[in-house]
């Protein structure tokens, strides 16, 4: 029986219908610090949420982000109990994992049950290393999704180094000029 979107969700609860419709891939990767999880974050997890059924979510270690000379806020277990309860109140009954990340891709990349994996703007520039990688390994290349960088109310992108500055807070309103001074040499 040949049974169109259209009528099929019609016999269903809108909520059944838009996962239907909605979810394209078995496994969806993605990945983070998530010091301060802002509206930039909420859109890239929600892009993921919204095309797979299931979501790995690879969480940089402490260690990690020492070797990259990051700053954070937060240490690891804290930023994994932030993304736990904003997943668990924005997706319920979703199916995800947090995994460590102490490089920029986990082993998981590399099973054939990730099928995509959805990045930003500034962030798509290592899905080639991630091609490579798969490809040696025989499996297919992933779908590569792009979410666009969110951008502050004062039309700068919104980041956890911006958050951490004072200069806007997580939805990117701006908290207050900073003035820049010049200073004599």
């Amino acid at each position: 029986m040949n049974i169109d979107g259209e009528t099929f969700c019609n016999s269903l609860s809108i909520q059944v219908c838009y996962l239907v419709i909605k979810i394209k891939y078995k496994g969806v990767a993605i990945g983070g610090t998530f010091d301060h999880l802002h509206k930039g974050h909420k859109a890239l997890l929600s892009k993921a949420f919204e095309i797979g059924s299931y979501v790995i979510i690879g969480l940089s270690s402490d260690n990690f982000i020492k070797r990259l000379g990051k700053t954070v806020d937060n240490d690891y277990l804290s930023r994994k109990k932030n993304l736990t309860n904003f997943l668990n109140s924005t997706f319920p009954n979703r199916l995800y994992d947090i995994v460590s990340l102490n490089e920029y891709f986990g082993p998981q990349i590399l099973t054939p049950n990730i099928q995509a994996i959805v990045v930003s703007d500034e962030t798509k520039i290592r899905v080639d290393m991630i091609k490579n990688l798969r490809i040696m390994k025989g499996l297919l290349p992933l779908d590569v999704i792009v979410v666009n960088i969110i951008l502050a109310e004062d039309g700068l992108p919104i980041s956890s180094t911006r958050i951490r500055r004072g200069e806007i807070d997580l939805d990117g309103h701006k908290l207050h000029d900073i003035k820049k001074y010049n200073i004599p040499s």
